[in-house]
């Protein structure tokens, strides 16, 4: 995992959801899948079958507000335990990417109810 990588991530889910194209969101996370995967960490890996459900709901044609903003969510809580032993130098962008998919998966899930009003 780069900060470089990281940075990029925490970059784009600032400008919101919606200013990422779909196919962008689905590479992004396919890129940390592999790496988190890969890591040998159960929490990382957790966090990298996570981001594969996310990958699966995001490019089966149907979008799932809802689903998705759980997903986004849990992905937030997971990221925030891994930053808790995570090194000092990503330590900070870690918790802010946290922030922002818990942040990003409430509205979702807040606007998918509305939606079924």
């Amino acid at each position: 995992m780069t900060s470089d990588h990281l940075n990029a991530t925490i970059s784009a889910l600032k400008n919101g959801l919606t200013s990422l194209p779909l196919g962008s969101a689905i590479d992004n996370a396919e890129t940390w899948q592999q790496d988190l995967m890969q890591s040998g960490q159960p929490p990382l890996q957790d966090i990298g079958r996570e981001l594969g459900n996310l990958q699966s709901m995001l490019s089966s044609g149907a979008l799932a507000p809802s689903a998705i903003g759980r997903s986004l969510h849990l992905l937030g809580d997971q990221t925030s335990q891994a930053s808790a032993s995570a090194p000092d130098e990503v330590k900070k962008s870690l918790i802010e990417l946290a922030d922002l998919l818990r942040r990003h998966g409430t509205d979702l899930q807040a606007h998918a109810e509305k939606g079924q009003r």
